[in-house]
């Protein structure tokens, strides 16, 4: 802003390429997001097992809902977490800005598009920013369910649910002769129990709870670290972003403890929501801001003669 007044850019782009570009693509990544979790369109990969395998053999937990930290809890916290915060970073952003001693004179401009239509800077990075976070958590979605179709890694519960007949498999009962499991299961009528926990079982590598944590965590703690300005301490956003991963971890934990997930598939599924989480925010440079850019760039550009 220069003598109080807005820098104005014209754009007749803006409009058309969000309803039929980035509205487009979104509600594709909706779509197959749904359909990878509740249809069978992609059908479960019957992964066989041992008979008695320890591994698989811990009883079962009870349905979703009756978990300490229930789907509907962590769907909650992922969605309404990141955005109170953005919201709340992008409002103070606008109501308490920068003095203009800290900024050059050159900010982000109030994109006109028509003869109606203004765009200004808060509102821009906030649609960019809730924009990219609702693709990226969709993403992370569609990436752990495709990797449970995909795998049908069983959890550690699945012989509690399967209900195996083994004396029809052949398969004898452990003894000192054999202490192990003797023979691999790839019956796909192996199981006699309920279908739809067996394949609701076998649906266990990522973790997708863990996944969606890790994402949420890792994009609102770097949304945090590369925008909020607070001066005096050096504490304060760490000690934040530490506070938000508390969360996600004890979700993991959680998970495991129930014997809902093995250790492997929360460690996956949190390697995977942090993975999106960065390449979203890091690759394109999202969270920065243009402002900072040319500061840095006038601070270590090297001095031209003329």
């Amino acid at each position: 802003m220069a003598g109080g007044r807005p820098h104005l850019k014209r754009s007749f782009s803006i409009i058309p390429c969000f309803v039929f570009v980035e509205s487009v693509l979104l509600g594709i990544v909706i779509l197959l997001a749904y359909r990878l979790e509740f249809t069978d369109t992609f059908p479960v990969h019957t992964q066989g097992f041992f008979c008695y395998d320890s591994t698989y053999a811990k009883p079962y937990p009870g349905p979703e809902a009756a978990s300490r930290v229930p789907p509907a809890l962590v769907y909650a916290l992922v969605t309404a977490g990141p955005t109170l915060t953005i919201l709340l970073g992008e409002l103070a952003r606008a109501f308490f800005p920068a003095p203009p001693s800290a900024v050059p004179v050159i900010g982000e401009s109030t994109i006109v598009s028509g003869a109606c239509c203004r765009f200004s800077p808060p509102v821009r990075r906030l649609v960019r920013f809730l924009g990219v976070y609702s693709f990226g958590l969709f993403t992370t979605t569609i990436f752990a369910n495709a990797g449970q179709v995909v795998t049908g890694n069983p959890t550690p519960h699945f012989l509690s649910v399967c209900r195996p007949n083994y004396t029809a498999l052949g398969c004898g009962p452990p003894s000192p002769d054999r202490p192990g499991p003797d023979r691999f299961v790839t019956d796909q009528g192996a199981c006699a129990g309920s279908p739809s926990l067996v394949a609701a079982a076998r649906r266990a590598f990522p973790c997708k709870d863990a996944a969606l944590c890790a994402y949420a965590v890792t994009y609102t703690a770097m949304y945090v670290t590369l925008v909020f300005r607070v001066k005096g301490s050096r504490l304060v956003k760490p000690s934040l972003c530490l506070a938000l991963l508390c969360p996600a971890f004890l979700v993991g934990v959680v998970r495991v403890a129930e014997y809902r997930n093995h250790w492997s598939d929360v460690l996956a599924g949190f390697l995977t929501g942090a993975a999106i989480a960065t390449f979203l925010v890091s690759y394109p440079h999202q969270l920065s801001d243009p402002r900072d850019t040319r500061i840095r760039s006038r601070r270590t550009a090297p001095a031209v003669a003329t």
